[in-house]
């Protein structure tokens, strides 16, 4: 396991997610992961920080509502079809990590595992989150991205730990 900063690596991070990367929570007895494909980092609050959206209608919302950390684990081998599964089927119906064969595995410093394959994976902590408030936002995203009106919840998560396995 090798120590990253996560800002050297944060450009190829953002490319790479586009193609998919999965969102891991935890809280309780309840575990899920998901496919996202938009991140954003910065630095606010003094603190690295990197900021996920997750929608009212995905199951991971509901831990995400419940939990205190996440993770991010951004794959850097092949896993198009894993992912693609993870973005299509709720967890709320099947065993993502089962049908995937997706193995999980005791993260550094927050309750959320990661998905154990050669990575760049993501500790984040959550310390601020916000429901989109369609009002603000510009009316072409909202036509293009929001038809459904299913806004997102964004989530910030101080970036506890950074690493590839």
């Amino acid at each position: 396991m090798k120590e990253l900063d996560y800002m050297v690596i944060a450009e190829e991070v953002v490319r790479r997610a586009r193609r998919g990367a999965f969102l891991t929570v935890k809280a309780g007895d309840e575990l899920n992961t998901m496919t996202m494909g938009w991140v954003s980092f910065g630095f606010i609050w003094q603190k690295p920080i990197m900021m996920v959206m997750v929608r009212p209608t995905r199951y991971t919302f509901e831990i995400m509502e419940k939990a205190a950390d996440f993770t991010v684990t951004l794959p850097l081998d092949d896993m198009k079809n894993e992912l693609e599964y993870c973005g299509s089927r709720s967890g709320r119906v099947v065993d993502k990590f089962k049908e995937c064969n997706l193995e999980i595995e005791k993260s550094q410093k927050v309750v959320s595992p990661i998905i154990k394959t050669h990575a760049y994976q993501y500790e984040c902590k959550i310390v601020y989150k916000s429901a989109m408030n369609p009002a603000f936002l510009a009316k072409e995203i909202d036509a293009s991205l929001y038809a459904e009106k299913d806004y997102h919840t964004l989530y910030f998560g101080e970036i506890v730990a950074c690493y590839g396995i």
